[in-house]
């Protein structure tokens, strides 16, 4: 009885997956609408930045730049002082310069996040397989259970095994609403930088 009540809970935490069901698009998991693109309106309103996204790698000084203040593991402060500090020896050509390095970094988040959500794609798949094939080993566990004669030592085994897919199930499930807050971030980052950049251009 105890193991029906064990695998019973099993049961409801696998029926719950991928989180957000509900309002999947694909195989997408969160719960937040999946929007593979930044919208240039939503972050900037400087100048056109569509020829600098085509030349802004022809300029080492803007692709080392880039490089520099684009990843999230510069602190957006630093980012920021070091934009200043870009723009006060950017000379005559400031306004320039600085709308080139915007449109590096447009570019450089843009695709990071697209990448972001086209891996969150393949994780939300791969968290559907994972649920459909703990739902029907959790059906084969039931069935050896009620098998007649009764196998003791294959229910012990089966159920062990089952448990231990469970877990692993609900880390990875646990995962996304974790996971699903990265493109949300990197957008948030661009927007910052933004500001910082349209502000050094007055």
């Amino acid at each position: 009885m105890r193991q029906r009540v064990i695998l019973a809970l099993l049961t409801v935490t696998c029926a719950s997956a991928p989180a957000g069901a509900q309002t999947m698009q694909g195989d997408w998991p969160c719960k937040q609408v999946r929007v593979p693109d930044i919208a240039l309106a939503g972050v900037w309103t400087g100048p056109s930045v569509d020829q600098a996204r085509k030349s802004w790698r022809e300029d080492p000084a803007i692709a080392d730049f880039v490089s520099r203040i684009a990843p999230r593991r510069t602190p957006l402060e630093e980012a920021e002082r070091l934009i200043d500090d870009f723009a006060k020896n950017a000379g005559a050509g400031r306004k320039d310069r600085l709308t080139l390095l915007f449109g590096g970094l447009y570019d450089r988040l843009t695709g990071e996040r697209l990448e972001v959500v086209n891996g969150l794609d393949r994780f939300g798949r791969r968290l559907k397989e994972m649920a459909e094939k703990t739902r029907e080993e959790t059906q084969a566990f039931f069935d050896l259970q009620n098998r007649k004669p009764p196998d003791p030592e294959a229910v012990k085994k089966a159920s062990e095994a089952l448990q231990w897919r469970v877990r692993l199930f609900d880390e990875q499930r646990k995962m996304v609403s974790y996971v699903c807050e990265s493109p949300a971030l990197i957008e948030q980052r661009l927007g910052a930088l933004a500001r910082k950049i349209e502000a050094d251009m007055e």
